[in-house]
């Protein structure tokens, strides 16, 4: 047979091979044609009387969700072409500020996540998309209440990242994306760049939205959000942690408490600097710069009884008083005074998380994987977890070595 002829079923069947290589992207979308949601705020509506026949979308008369569980979603959406790739440009008048705009700021109603979504869908052009989505604000009177259908929500949704941050604002949600900082010109890049260097300052746990819904979904743990607020219409202030009980806010922390329970959970790097009255040397600080802890589970009588022993090495950064020696003897009166505050610090939150019946510490967890018959026989539920989280007997101790003083002595 000629060589030609043998081959010329291979070469037929190459050729429709070739042409699917040739055909492109058949579903392609530009990116100008999407509506790419950065930032998003939940806000409880006010005067839902006057707004439940308004964009009614989803649903006709009488609506099973009562008026009042209205809520205003507001998105901030990215301007194609104008969201900054670097520096912003010195110089230049503001005749043109209001023209050049990076993102489209939107706020509309719904009685759901989803139904408030679907009338901003209704409002825009462009398909709205949420795979880009970094920071979503909850206001806590929402969160108070309950957060369960808006986890429910973007849990379900494909599009949204598990390290969007989720926080828990004081006051109108809203705000947050309409910041002006001086520094970003994107209110919500600006939100994110302030969490992640407070994660890398070890001013705050690397607490993403995912983080929050594996911590919720465990029987013997509770879940926390970072609090935060907006001090002169530009600075955003980390105010605490938002503590929580079956997807309801019970409560915040102090912002030195977020030193405290990193403290406890041995979360690096260390970054908290507690202001501490030593006797015979007046007012220090000194930062923590390592954390390391140990939590020890010991049935006692039946019952589970923990002694957390906690390690932290610090830099002492100022001395209040001029004429105080620092000395070998002094740093040992520090190091001795620091670790008793720091410890009746910890201890004290311990006991208001127990109040609150949150533990956001993770004790109960301890308790499922060590004394597991424990667990099974005696408490078998979250919800038993809480009473007895309320009255569990915790023992801190915590010591405390400075490393630095940042002069020398002889």
């Amino acid at each position: 047979m000629h060589p030609i002829k043998a081959r010329l079923p291979l070469l037929l069947l190459t050729v429709p091979l070739l042409s699917l290589l040739l055909a492109g992207c058949w579903d392609q979308q530009e990116v100008e044609d999407r509506a790419l949601i950065l930032g998003m705020a939940i806000d409880r509506a006010e005067n839902p009387g006057n707004i439940q026949s308004k964009d009614r979308v989803n649903h006709l008369e009488p609506n099973p969700i009562p008026a009042d569980k209205m809520i205003r979603v507001t998105a901030s959406i990215a301007v194609p072409g104008r969201i900054p790739l670097g520096p912003g440009e010195g110089g230049g008048g503001s005749g043109s500020q209001d023209t050049t705009k990076p993102v489209w700021v939107v706020s509309v109603f719904g009685h759901t996540v989803n139904d408030a979504l679907n009338n901003l869908q209704q409002q825009i052009a462009d398909p709205k998309f949420l795979i880009h989505l970094r920071v979503i604000v909850v206001s806590e009177e929402v969160a108070y209440d309950t957060l369960e259908h808006i986890n429910d929500y973007f849990r379900r949704d494909s599009e949204v990242r598990r390290r969007t941050w989720l926080l828990i604002s004081k006051g109108e949600a809203a705000r947050f994306l309409n910041v002006a900082p001086p520094l970003e010109r994107v209110p919500t890049l600006y939100v994110l760049a302030m969490l992640d260097k407070s994660v890398h300052l070890g001013k705050l746990p690397r607490d993403y939205i995912g983080t929050f819904w594996s911590t919720q979904s465990k029987q013997g743990q509770e879940g926390y959000l970072p609090y935060v607020d907006i001090r002169r219409n530009e600075n955003i202030l980390i105010g605490g942690m938002a503590l929580f009980r079956n997807n309801k806010m019970v409560g915040t922390s102090e912002p030195l408490e977020i030193g405290a329970f990193m403290a406890v959970q041995a979360m690096n790097p260390g970054g908290y600097s507690p202001l501490v009255d030593v006797p015979g040397i007046g007012p220090v600080m000194a930062t923590t710069t390592l954390r390391k802890s140990k939590i020890d589970l010991e049935m006692k009588n039946g019952s589970p009884r923990f002694k957390v022993m906690i390690y932290l090495e610090q830099d002492l950064e100022e001395k209040y008083f001029e004429d105080s020696v620092i000395d070998e003897k002094a740093i040992s009166k520090i190091e001795e005074t620091i670790s008793k505050e720091v410890n009746q610090i910890i201890l004290n939150f311990i006991r208001k998380t127990q109040r609150m019946k949150s533990d956001i510490f993770g004790f109960g967890e301890h308790i499922r994987a060590k004394e597991h018959a424990y667990w099974s026989a005696r408490i078998g539920s979250k919800e038993k977890w809480e009473t007895h989280y309320a009255d569990l007997p915790v023992e801190v101790q915590t010591t405390v070595r400075i490393n630095r003083t940042g002069m020398q002595f002889r």
